[in-house]
């Protein structure tokens, strides 16, 4: 699995397990709804650090935790 992916399914897992929807995340994270959408699916390959601390400070995790390995 490359790390993308586990970007991706570390999002959406942290997502669903606060209950949140996709367009709600983006707004507490002041991220563009479509952004998030991208970096869930995998289309964005490379989101910006500013991005990834924003999605993990609205998601309560730290950056490590979002781009950590899944075994």
């Amino acid at each position: 699995m490359s790390n993308n992916q586990n970007l991706s399914k570390n999002i959406k897992s942290l997502r669903e397990a606060k209950g949140l929807s996709q367009e709600k995340l983006a707004r507490l994270a002041d991220v563009a709804n479509n952004t998030l959408i991208k970096m869930e699916t995998g289309e964005n390959k490379n989101p910006t650090l500013e991005t990834l601390r924003r999605v993990a400070k609205a998601l309560e995790v730290s950056v490590d935790d979002l781009i950590k390995l899944v075994l």
